[in-house]
Order: structure tokens, then sequence, then C-alpha cells
């Protein structure tokens, strides 16, 4: 092949990958009329409520709804939702959430998740301090890209 008509072939490659390129985006729902949700990646406070779009993978993201001071800067006495969202590619399976009551998080309030633009809505709920991943399906996988979460605090049942 000649050298012009690869380099054209790497130009347009590049061009289709920047217009189609990975975006996720969290979006919150609270319920219970007090509180700030928190989306945080590592020292980062991404968003204090309004939605947040990535536009690459979100990866190692941490949720939780601060009430009166109640939770640490990493969820500590809060109930945490933990979430990579990422395209499905070699090396990776998807995107991953899951709600976590693993010390030194817990119950604080009814928390849940859903998959938005993929996945049928699949997703998960805690409303107490018995949910546990023995006790119902906390984590949830979904291969779909460009996938988006909502995160629900005190949703109506």
């Amino acid at each position: 092949m000649h050298p012009s008509l690869i380099t054209g072939a790497l130009v347009l490659a590049a061009l289709v990958c920047a217009v189609v390129g990975e975006t996720h985006t969290v979006h919150f729902e609270n319920f219970c009329g007090s509180g700030v949700p928190l989306l945080i990646q590592g020292q980062n406070v991404l968003s204090s409520g309004p939605d947040y779009t990535s536009t690459g993978p979100l990866d190692s993201v941490i949720a939780y709804l601060q009430i009166d001071s109640l939770c640490g800067f990493n969820g500590e006495n809060c109930t945490l939702i933990e979430t990579t969202l990422i395209n499905v590619a070699p090396g990776n399976v998807g995107s991953l959430t899951d709600i976590s009551l693993i010390p030194p998080h817990k119950f604080s309030v009814s928390t849940g998740f859903y998959y938005i633009d993929g996945c049928g809505y699949q997703g998960a709920v805690c409303t107490s301090a018995n949910c546990t991943a023995s006790s119902a399906p906390q984590s949830v996988l979904c291969q779909t890209d460009n996938l988006s979460l909502a995160m629900t605090f005190c949703a109506p049942t």
C-alpha cells in the first residue's frame, strides 16, 4: 500500500476515534430532603450533586450522600457506591458497580444505582444495614459501551 494511503487511513481512524470517543455520565437522584451527593475519585471531588460526564473511562470512583458531616471523605460511616465505568476492550470486562457496607462503611440511608443506556436498567439497592453481598446482589456488571449510571438516595419503594 502506498505510504500516503496509509497516512490518510491513520488520520481518518484518529478522527473517527475522536468523534466517537468513550463517554460516561453519573446522575444523582436525592429523595432524602437533605444532604449532598458526592462523587469522588482519589482526592478529587468530581461532583457535589450535578451530573458528571467523563470523556473517557471513569475508573475507581466512589459516591455517597453526605448528611451533616456524618461521612468521612472516603465515605466512612456511610453507605458507599463504588463504580468503574469503562467500555469493553481487550483486558477489561466492562463496567462494574457495587454498594458497600464493608467497615469502615456502614448503613446511613437507603442507597441504590441503576445503569442507563444499556443493560436494561439493571442495578441494586440497599435499604437497611442487613443488605450484604450474601443477602442480595450488590455488585452488577454491565458490558455496554458509553454507559451512564444513576445513583439514588432515599428512593421511594
